[in-house]
């Protein structure tokens, strides 16, 4: 493990930080320091940024497909190798469950690499227009997509593994080079990212790098740099519009994947039994923290006893503790400031709502930033329960009168990441599903979440899209050349 999360990469070789300062990683299990690791600051983001600089520039990185195409294979190679040190290493610094990892926490991002070496293959970087008469003169023109230059990735502490392989390995298959900044809760597998890149890979020096730091001050280097043309953000809205605002002195291109309050309808047609208790336990998935997780349920008034004392069974049923435990799918949130932010909205449910689950911190374990699973319902649409993001294991019961008002409440927050819709009528729950202001919808338990499928938000959910074709392009310029019709 220390092997892999030692040093940064910078320009192609794995370094301590400049004044070889280190921070601490924290185990949220346990509440103990599990190691350390290089603390950036201005000049190591600067080294960065230069070298992924002078890499766009001066290599055929950004025109080479083959080269790129080889590049993503050694490195898809090279982390299946090496995956059960990465597995090992997520759990202790995230606190993501091990029997989980098997899924998109760790493994399935490693395959999804073969969606953009694909795309290497597939994509149309360049097209020819028809000829057409301009200005009176037959013209003929070729419209190219080039890498956008250097991309800051800067990815949270939630799914680190996943965001880290989501951004880097779009950035790196559009010939961007990419200076990669990660949570300083979760900066191991930032680094063991670049390690294993530096060694079992063709990358040429300074295409990747990867630089981690304690100091938000030293990462917003990244959003105002000159030198670097896009920023890739997932996190908080908060966090989301400081990074925006930052990229408006150099006008950046910015991908913003930010914060989601989502909500699942249950048309008055549809079994409650079928749905309601697996997602009453979803929403325990990694303790509840994820930007797309179904965080409420919208079921109508005549049956919110019904859809309550169903999520309350589902809630029985969620195996939660120790991470490394492999049938557990909820371990510790974190950190101590998360946990105690979860506990503020707990105490907030108390005086907004009806707390029927939970709502408590635990007693069951004598250390770790855990909190008890909760439901929560008689909840007003004003409430910050409905309308601001927990993040945490926490699954709020709204009722409707009409399916208008249903879609008003869904739709009632700031955000439009995801959603969900069912019905016994498939037609019926399509057509609610079209009015959605969210950037994904499952209609009946139908899963969007894939490689081919394009996620991102509207509203204060985000900008831009990841995987699918779209999220190549993110990392696209488009270019024109006009040129005189041959005869």
């Amino acid at each position: 493990m220390d092997r892999l999360t030692r040093h940064m990469l910078i320009g192609g070789a794995l370094v301590p930080a400049a004044d070889g300062r280190t921070f601490a990683n924290v185990n949220p299990a346990t509440e103990e320091v599990i190691g350390a690791s290089p603390d950036a600051g201005p000049a190591d983001v600067e080294r960065a940024v230069a070298a992924a600089r002078h890499a766009f520039d001066t290599t055929t990185w950004s025109t080479d497909t083959d080269l790129r195409r080889r590049c993503l294979v050694q490195l898809r190679d090279a982390l299946r190798a090496n995956v059960e040190p990465l597995r090992a290493l997520l759990v202790a610094e995230s606190g993501i469950p091990v029997g989980t990892t098997a899924g998109v926490p760790l493994e399935e991002p490693i395959g999804y690499l073969d969606h953009y070496i694909g795309l290497l293959d597939a994509y149309a970087f360049e097209h020819v227009l028809p000829t057409k008469t301009i200005a009176g003169r037959p013209t003929d023109r070729v419209v190219r997509r080039e890498a956008a230059g250097v991309v800051a990735a800067i990815t949270p502490w939630n799914h680190p593994f996943y965001l880290n392989i989501c951004k880097v390995g779009a950035a790196l298959a559009a010939g961007c080079t990419v200076v990669l900044k990660p949570a300083p809760d979760t900066p191991w597998t930032a680094l063991a990212i670049g390690a294993i890149a530096a060694e079992h890979t063709d990358l040429p020096a300074g295409v990747l790098n990867v630089v981690t730091t304690s100091d938000n001050a030293v990462a917003q280097i990244l959003a105002t740099h000159p030198d670097v043309d896009a920023v890739t953000l997932t996190g908080s809205t908060a966090t989301g519009r400081k990074v925006m605002a930052a990229a408006a002195d150099t006008v950046k291109r910015v991908t913003l994947e930010l914060g989601g309050k989502s909500a699942a309808v249950f048309l008055d047609d549809f079994d409650l039994q079928q749905a309601v208790p697996a997602l009453a336990a979803g929403m325990c998935f990694h303790a509840g923290q994820g930007c797309a997780a179904l965080s409420r349920l919208v079921v109508p008034r005549a049956r919110l006893g019904e859809a309550v004392e169903l999520a309350r069974a589902g809630l029985q049923h969620v195996a939660w503790g120790d991470p490394t435990e492999p049938g557990n799918i909820m371990g510790p949130v974190v950190n101590a400031a998360q946990r105690e932010r979860v506990l503020g909205y707990y105490e907030l449910a108390a005086k907004d709502g009806r707390v029927v689950v939970g709502g408590r911190p635990t007693d069951r374990f004598e250390r770790g930033y855990y909190v008890e699973p909760t439901l929560i319902t008689d909840v007003d649409q004003s409430s910050r329960l409905v309308q601001e993001e927990i993040f945490g294991p926490a699954l709020v019961i709204q009722a409707y009168e009409t399916e208008a008002d249903a879609l008003r409440i869904a739709d009632g927050t700031p955000y439009g990441l995801s959603g969900a819709v069912f019905s016994a009528d498939t037609d019926r729950a399509m057509a609610l599903a079209r009015r959605f202001r969210s950037g994904t919808v499952g209609v009946n338990g139908g899963s969007w979440f894939d490689v081919e499928s394009p996620f991102g938000g509207y509203k204060q959910s985000g900008l831009g899209r990841e995987w699918g074709t779209e999220g190549l392009e993110d990392f696209l310029e488009t270019k024109t050349i006009a040129f005189p019709a041959a005869g």
